[in-house]
């Protein structure tokens, strides 16, 4: 177990459980705005001991720290990395299945970007043995809310996540953050990158500046670009553009690379 997922489950061990039910009535948020940051084990301990006082975590079963795994299926052009890198935010998309493992359920996830630059995110349930492959009816779900150029509509799998996540939710703002440690990036090739000893925070919320963000920002942290799909991607295949993820991958990753 690396030094992140460690401080992740003991930053949050003492904070006040709150329930999957009263966190959707709360903050949803299928439609926000999301700011990123990655920060090493201390300086989490050291938010999350600042802002104890006014946030909760999500438990469910008691358990505070979730495995998630995500397929992310692309165009055989990379469409949806290119728009990324290219910086085409009003076409930017996301398609991806997400596990919970902890549950065994599973949705499929379409991520788009809304006229004020927020993320849309829209989702229908989906069959677990199924995750890696898109089905006639989830193709036409994402068909309805992504335009693809003529001749580059196929979809297939390109990338495998799995990260561990506690999600802090602040009840009184509506905001939720995030916590993710343990990123292990898969291809289909079986090449694999391993973020160590960092946690990647997101903050969610309707536009304005959370506690969270704002703790950050008097700490001389600020947000970072910065998506999994992505810097997944650009680990393990150098041959791509990826002058938006250099800094990032440089100054805050350490990879592994295995065949």
């Amino acid at each position: 177990m690396t030094a992140a997922v460690t401080e992740l489950l003991v930053a949050t061990a003492t904070l006040r459980p709150v329930g999957l039910d009263e966190v959707m009535a709360v903050a949803g948020l299928q439609t926000r705005v999301d700011r990123k940051y990655l920060l090493d084990p201390a300086t989490f301990a050291s938010l999350v001991d600042a802002i104890a006082g006014d946030v909760h975590v999500l438990e469910i079963d008691g358990r505070r720290c979730f495995r998630y795994e995500s397929v992310y299926f692309d165009t055989p052009g990379l469409a949806a990395y290119r728009r990324s890198a290219q910086g085409r935010a009003r076409s930017a998309f996301k398609v991806r299945t997400r596990t919970y493992l902890e549950s065994g359920t599973c949705v499929l996830e379409v991520k788009c970007k809304g006229g004020r630059g927020e993320t849309v995110k829209e989702r229908m349930p989906y069959q677990l043995d199924r995750r890696a492959t898109l089905d006639p009816v989830a193709l036409r779900f994402v068909d309805g809310l992504v335009h693809l150029d003529a001749g580059d509509e196929h979809l297939r799998p390109v990338l495998a996540t799995r990260y561990r996540r506690s999600t802090l939710v602040d009840l009184d703002d509506g905001a939720r953050v995030t916590c993710d440690a343990g990123l292990e990036c898969t291809d289909p090739d079986g090449r694999v990158a391993v973020m160590r000893d960092a946690i990647l925070i997101e903050t969610k919320s309707t536009g304005r500046a959370t506690r969270v963000d704002r703790w950050l920002w008097r700490h001389h942290r600020r947000p970072v670009s910065i998506s999994k799909f992505c810097v997944g991607l650009a680990a393990l295949h150098p041959e791509l553009p990826a002058n938006k993820w250099n800094r990032t991958l440089r100054h805050y990753f350490d990879w592994r690379r295995a065949a």
